[in-house]
């Protein structure tokens, strides 16, 4: 069993490095941040190791039905009102719960609350990649903020930035589109 999600594990970081390699940047250096991404966050795989570290839950499992699912956040609301983008230490973790009702990590969300900018600032960027802006009056009763998940726990065939993954489930928990 570990053996095996060892081997998926590897498979899983292979499929980000191809998915990547359109990204701003070369593929080398890019898998070489996926690597030490991963390995700062790997911990949180246990929701335990994830609440002791001061994240928690958040809303409900997010979902977009006929596009796909983010899943449960578990957030660390000291990040989120820091305006600081940190690869290592992502604003939220993004679990699937699973049949049995556990969860398994599949992404990490990063988050700038927009007015801890300063005036003028342009989009935060992850990876290269300018943040996705979320208008006030926003289905989590936010202020206006800047998003951007890393599916690095789980393939995600609408791209490694993606808000939406098909292949993850709330199976049955979640918001039903907001």
């Amino acid at each position: 069993m570990q053996r095996r999600r060892h081997i998926t594990g590897i498979a899983a970081l292979g499929a980000l490095v191809v998915m990547t390699a359109g990204l701003a940047g070369g593929a080398s250096a890019r898998a070489d941040q996926l690597t030490e991404i991963r390995a700062a966050t790997a911990r949180f795989s246990s929701i335990g190791q994830a609440e002791r570290a001061g994240y928690a839950p958040f809303y409900v499992c997010t979902e977009e039905p006929g596009v796909g699912t983010m899943g449960q956040h578990y957030v660390k609301g000291a990040l989120v009102d820091d305006p600081a983008v940190d690869l290592e230490h992502p604003e939220a973790l993004v679990y699937e719960p699973l049949q049995n009702g556990g969860y398994r990590l599949v992404a990490l969300e990063y988050v700038v609350i927009a007015a801890t900018l300063p005036a003028g600032a342009s989009a935060p960027t992850v990876l290269g990649q300018p943040m996705t802006f979320v208008s006030a009056g926003n289905r989590y009763g936010l202020p206006d903020f800047y998003q951007r998940h890393l599916w690095l726990y789980e393939p995600n065939p609408l791209g490694l930035g993606s808000d939406w993954n098909p292949e993850v489930s709330c199976r049955g928990t979640g918001d039903g589109g907001g």
